[in-house]
């Protein structure tokens, strides 16, 4: 009886403070990790602030290379890491709002053409692999070669070996790229009536052998 009582106490007293952990909102500030990579005109600020929709939202970066904040207004954020802005933006909130809890997320606007389902620009953050950057076009075709992904800037093609796990951070891709899907050749996207040639080929000359 007298264990059952200690074990009562000691769970009354662990509950609330696990119920409390639960509801310990983010540290303000500096939220989450943040990559070095430099903002340019045509990139998009993705802004998080806690409890913030209204604050929060997707702001491009525009051929000047200012993007405007709402309350904060223009800002110039060109050649800016995100960990630098993030910061920046932390200050800049404080004056509105109390312990800003502030996430800033860097998207490149990336055009996913060729042997795809829905060929278009979409913007890809810098965690997502290749692979994800051609799943927002509805994955390859058939006839797509994901071997042979291809990385243009300006019409020319750039000497960079692209996999499906390659990361967007680990790739000097920039907005207003191109990532092609060549289509795969003939004889690769044909290897059902190469056979049947073959076969009837084969036929044909066992057959006139045996005249």
């Amino acid at each position: 009886m007298r264990f059952t009582r200690v074990a009562l106490v000691v769970a009354m007293t662990i509950l609330p403070v696990a119920s409390v952990g639960a509801q310990v909102p983010p540290t303000p500030g500096v939220t989450a990790p943040v990559g070095t990579a430099a903002l340019h005109p045509g990139d998009i600020v993705r802004l998080r602030i806690w409890r913030e929709p209204d604050l929060s939202g997707d702001f491009p970066v525009d051929q000047s290379g200012i993007v405007t904040f709402p309350k904060l207004g223009p800002i110039r954020v060109a050649d800016e890491s995100t960990a630098s802005l993030q910061m920046k933006l932390v200050n800049g909130y404080q004056e509105f709002l109390r312990n800003p809890s502030i996430e800033v997320i860097l998207l490149r606007r990336v055009n996913v053409l060729g042997a795809v389902r829905n060929p278009g620009l979409y913007p890809v953050d810098a965690t997502m692999t290749i692979a994800d950057a051609v799943a927002l076009a509805g994955g390859a075709t058939p006839d797509g070669n994901r071997r042979k992904i291809e990385l243009l800037r300006d019409g020319k093609r750039l000497d960079v070996p692209l996999t499906d796990a390659a990361r967007i951070a680990d790739l000097p891709i920039r907005s207003g790229d191109q990532l092609f899907i060549p289509e795969r050749s003939w004889f690769a996207r044909n290897p059902g009536l190469i056979a049947t040639a073959v076969s009837a080929g084969v036929s044909l000359i066992i057959a006139s052998f045996l005249r």
